[in-house]
C-alpha cells in the first residue's frame, strides 16, 4: 500500500516523497481514509508508530479543499495537546507536512509570552497547536475564537487528564461548536479515556492497530535492582562499562533530576536538564543541544515522556520507575522510534517493586532481570510474576537471644501434660499434705 492509495493530494504526495515517507504505517493506513471521509475517530497505536501524521496529513487535505478562508482571530483547526514539548513537536510536523499549501499554523503553550500568540492569531489560522491552559487563557481575552472550527484532535488525552486538565477541557469544549470532527489518538487510554470519548466523538471509528497499551516491540526492555543510594553510580558504571553514548534519562522528581545532572557533570559527562521548574527558552535549548550531540545525556522528568521526537536515539534509562505505568509505555517510546531498534534500561531499587508490578500488569510482560557484579542490594528487590503480582518473600525466623527461647508453661500444670518441659511449680497430689513454703 502507498500514500496515494489512500487518497492523498499530490502535493501532500510530493512532501512525504521528500521527507523520505514511503509507507504508510498501520495506523496511518486505517486512519488517513477514515479522517478524509469526516469520520470520528479514536485510534489508538503504540508511540512512535506515526499517528502524527495520521491526523494532520488528512486533517491539512480537508482544510485546504473545505470551509471558508479562515477569519481575524479564528481556527479551523485545533489540536490539543499536555505539554510545550509535544505541542513543538507537532507543529513542526504540521509545518513539515503542509510546506507547500496556502494554510498557516501556530503553536500556543504556557511559559512564554502571551503577546506575540495573541498578535499571530490577530490574522486568523487555519491550525493551532496548544496546551489547554494557554488556549483558554486567549479565549477568556477573545484572542481566539472558534465559530469556524471543523476539526479538534486530542493527542494524548489521557495524559491531559492525569495532569489535572479536565476542568479546563470540560470549559474548552463547551466553548466549540458541536457540529465538528473530533479524533483522539494516543498510545493508552485508560477505561476513563474511552468512557470520554464516548462522550465527546459522534459514532466513531475505533482504530486499535497494537496490543492495547502494549510497549514497542522494537525496544529491548530490561532492568537492574540496586539499592536507591547507588543509581548514580551504576549509571556511570553502566555507561563506562558498556560504551553507552547518547541517553535519555528519566527521574521522578525536579530535584532528582538536578542532582543526577550535577553528578554527571562532575563525573566529566556532559549532561543537561528537562523539568517543569525550567523556563521554556532553556528547555528547548537543553533539547536542540540534546539532538545536535552537545549533550551526551539529556535527564528529564515526565513532561518529557511525551513529545521529544529524536532521531535514532539508541536508548532510555529509567533512573526511577514513573509514578503512573502508563507513563513507561511514554518513555521507552522516545526509543525504537517507527521501527528502529532501541533498548530501554530500568535502575530498580526494593521500593519500587508496586511501580514495577503495576509496570508489568501494564504490559503484559515479566521485564527481565540481570545483576550487575559490584551492584547487587543489600535490600533485595522481590521477584514478580507474570500478571505484575509481587512475590513476597517469606520472613525469615528470628534467632532467639541467649536466656530467650524457653516454653513458659505457666503456674500449675499436670506431669504427663507436657513431659519435656520442667515444672515451675507441682501440682500437688491429691491426699497428699501440700509443699511448706520455705521462709
Amino acid at each position: 500500500m502507498t500514500f496515494a492509495s489512500l487518497g492523498l493530494i499530490d502535493p501532500l504526495l510530493r512532501t512525504l516523497d521528500s521527507l523520505g515517507y514511503d509507507t504508510p504505517t498501520p495506523i496511518q493506513r486505517q486512519a488517513i481514509p477514515a479522517v478524509l471521509k469526516g469520520r470520528d475517530l479514536l485510534a489508538s497505536a503504540q508511540t512512535g508508530s506515526g499517528k502524527t501524521a495520521g491526523f494532520a496529513l488528512p486533517l491539512l487535505q480537508r482544510l485546504l479543499q473545505q470551509g471558508p478562508a479562515v477569519s481575524a482571530n479564528s481556527v479551523r483547526a485545533l489540536v490539543l495537546v499536555p505539554t510545550r514539548e509535544l505541542a513543538e513537536q507537532v507543529h513542526q510536523s504540521v509545518r513539515d507536512y503542509g510546506r507547500d499549501l496556502p494554510l498557516r499554523s501556530y503553536a500556543v503553550y504556557g511559559g512564554v509570552s502571551i503577546n506575540p500568540q495573541m498578535m499571530a492569531l490577530r490574522k486568523g489560522i487555519e491550525v493551532v497547536v496548544a496546551t489547554p491552559g494557554r488556549l483558554l487563557d486567549l479565549y477568556r481575552q477573545n484572542a481566539v475564537r472558534f465559530a469556524q472550527l471543523q476539526v479538534l484532535v486530542l493527542d494524548e488525552a489521557d495524559r491531559m487528564l492525569d495532569l489535572g486538565f479536565a476542568q479546563e477541557l470540560d470549559e474548552l469544549f463547551a466553548a466549540l461548536p458541536r457540529q465538528r470532527q473530533t479524533l483522539l489518538f494516543s498510545a493508552t487510554f485508560s477505561d476513563a479515556i474511552r468512557q470520554l470519548a464516548g462522550e465527546l466523538l459522534r459514532d466513531p471509528l475505533t482504530v486499535d492497530v497494537s496490543p492495547r497499551n502494549a510497549a514497542a516491540t522494537s525496544v529491548r526492555q530490561w532492568l537492574v535492582t540496586v539499592d536507591k543510594k547507588r543509581k548514580a553510580e551504576l549509571l556511570l558504571h553502566l555507561m563506562s562499562s558498556r560504551g553507552w553514548g547518547q541517553l535519555l534519562v528519566f527521574a521522578k522528581t525536579r530535584k532528582g533530576v538536578e542532582q543526577l545532572v550535577g553528578e554527571l557533570q562532575a563525573a566529566g559527562i556532559p549532561s543537561d536538564s528537562i523539568h517543569g521548574d525550567k523556563p521554556q527558552p532553556s528547555r528547548l535549548r537543553a533539547l536542540q543541544r540534546f539532538k545536535e550531540g552537545e549533550v551526551q545525556v539529556l535527564v528529564a522528568t515526565d513532561v518529557a515522556a511525551r513529545g521529544l521526537d529524536i532521531d535514532d536515539l539508541p536508548r532510555v534509562v529509567n533512573f526511577d520507575l514513573p509514578i503512573v505505568a502508563e507513563d513507561y509505555v511514554h518513555r521507552i517510546g522516545r526509543t525504537g522510534r517507527a521501527g528502529a531498534a532501541g533498548e530501554a534500561v530500568s535502575l530498580v531499587c526494593a521500593d519500587e517493586v508496586d511501580q514495577l508490578a503495576a509496570i508489568e500488569t501494564l504490559i503484559r510482560q515479566v521485564i527481565s532481570r540481570q545483576d550487575e557484579l559490584g551492584f547487587v542490594p543489600e535490600h533485595r528487590v522481590p521477584l514478580t510474576a507474570p500478571g505484575g503480582q509481587v512475590i513476597k518473600k517469606p520472613k525469615k525466623a528470628k534467632k532467639p537471644k541467649d536466656g530467650q527461647g524457653k516454653v513458659h508453661l505457666g503456674n500449675w500444670f499436670e506431669d504427663d501434660e507436657k513431659p519435656k518441659a520442667r515444672a515451675v511449680r507441682q501440682v500437688p497430689k491429691l491426699g497428699s499434705p501440700a509443699p511448706r513454703r520455705k521462709r
